[in-house]
């Protein structure tokens, strides 16, 4: 019978030259090595409940939140339904309204610059006797409707203000504010201002409202 051979012994797991050191250290002193410490696991840090966090945002967001001061100034004007057909309708005319021009103007610069406006009185012009090939001359007709003529396109009617008690006679539904141009820029800032907190919508200011309805 053929003879049988041992099984080869299992190979050792290689140690490095320090854990050599340590159990040869351990065996001459008599006691255990010591096991490799591992790294301490990172704990992981405890979210603050719900409701603890809650307030501390209220707190944030009532500090970051404007203080109102005064009513919110409107961006429209507070019109009836029929005024604001009829603001539609002025906008449709404005479109279809021809460029009315002095006779002659493509001719001389002096009467075509500024678009000025002077009625033909010849006898034999060609605009006064409406030819077609000529521009058209000013009428009644081209007008825009009554109840809404000299509104800003906002629906506001503009009231030419020059200090604070001109401000108080404003209804801010319906009218708006213009400062004068004559007014300098330390008191246009406290017209400003008033008007602010009165309500009351500006229509040439220097600082733009925050709060608009």
């Amino acid at each position: 019978m053929p003879e049988e051979t041992p099984p080869e012994p299992a190979a050792e797991p290689a140690t490095s030259p320090t854990t050599e050191a340590k159990t040869s250290e351990a065996k001459s002193e008599g006691t255990a090595p010591e096991a490799p410490r591992r790294p301490a696991a990172r704990r992981r840090a405890k979210a603050a409940p719900k409701d603890e966090a809650a307030p501390s945002a209220e707190k944030e967001g009532e500090a970051a939140k404007p203080k109102d001061e005064g009513p919110r100034i409107p961006r429209r004007a507070d019109l009836p339904a029929k005024e604001r057909g009829l603001l539609r309708t002025r906008g449709t005319l404005d479109a279809r309204r021809p460029l009315f021009g002095r006779q002659a103007r493509y001719r001389y610069y002096r009467i075509g610059r500024d678009m000025s406006w002077r009625r033909p009185r010849g006898l034999q012009s060609k605009q006064r006797r409406h030819y077609g090939y000529r521009p058209k001359i000013v009428r009644v007709g081209y007008r825009s409707p009554a109840r809404v003529r000299g509104l800003v396109p906002s629906g506001f009617r503009p009231v030419i203000v020059t200090n604070a008690r001109d401000l108080e006679g404003i209804d801010a539904r319906l009218e708006a504010a213009i400062i004068a141009r004559t007014v300098g820029t330390r008191r246009r800032l406290v017209l400003e201002e008033v008007a602010r907190k009165k309500g009351i919508r500006v229509l040439n200011p220097i600082v733009k409202p925050e709060r608009e309805a």
